[in-house]
């Protein structure tokens, strides 16, 4: 009788410790899933997520004949003390070409906040094509009380865009930010 008592002990044992290595995995899984996603979603350009070039990768881009409208929009939270907006609502230029658009943000609370901004880009399937070269949403941006800025974003998008059947006719993207209360109180992080 007792060896089967130790045999069912050695088998409860086993179990638990396969349940419990399975526990832990599904957690780390867990934590693992938000940059894993947003890794994803920048090398795909899934959900609108736009992709990050360098200055020379741009370089290397030939603009197309092919027009393109931008259409801007720049909102806040709902209670972050902030004007945030497009100083222009679309701009008109080529697939291929570089542009720069500027948005303007004031603080108008009584105190630094540090902000930061997330966005998109709809049609959602043009994301994979649309190139930011220099943006302020690659960091945290801190306005002190009052403070008024202008933010530039440089911008292109891909020609293979073009042969892509699924955004070869988009003749309009609409580039997105939302400005939110860091909730760390900031710093500088890179971000696309």
């Amino acid at each position: 009788m007792a060896i089967a008592l130790d045999a069912a002990s050695r088998r409860n044992r086993k179990v638990a410790v396969y349940a419990a290595t399975g526990a832990l995995a599904m957690l780390g899984l867990g934590y693992a899933s938000v940059p894993l996603y947003r890794i994803f979603c920048q090398a795909t350009g899934f959900n609108g997520t736009t992709q990050r070039a360098t200055a020379a990768q741009a370089a290397g881009v030939k603009a197309t004949t092919r027009p393109i409208t931008i259409r801007f929009d720049g909102n806040v939270v709902k209670g972050m003390p902030w004007e945030f907006r497009p100083e222009q609502v679309t701009e008109a230029g080529h697939i291929g070409e570089r542009k720069i658009a500027f948005f303007y943000a004031k603080n108008t609370s009584n105190r630094t906040i540090t902000g930061r901004a997330v966005y998109n880009v709809t049609p959602e399937q043009t994301g994979a094509y649309f190139h930011k070269i220099q943006c302020f949403c690659f960091n945290d941006q801190t306005l002190k009380p009052g403070e008024e800025v202008r933010m530039p974003v440089l911008y292109y998008v891909d020609p293979d865009m073009l042969n892509d059947p699924n955004t070869k006719d988009v003749s309009e993207i609409t580039l997105s930010y939302t400005f939110l209360e860091a909730a760390d109180g900031g710093g500088s992080t890179a971000k696309n």
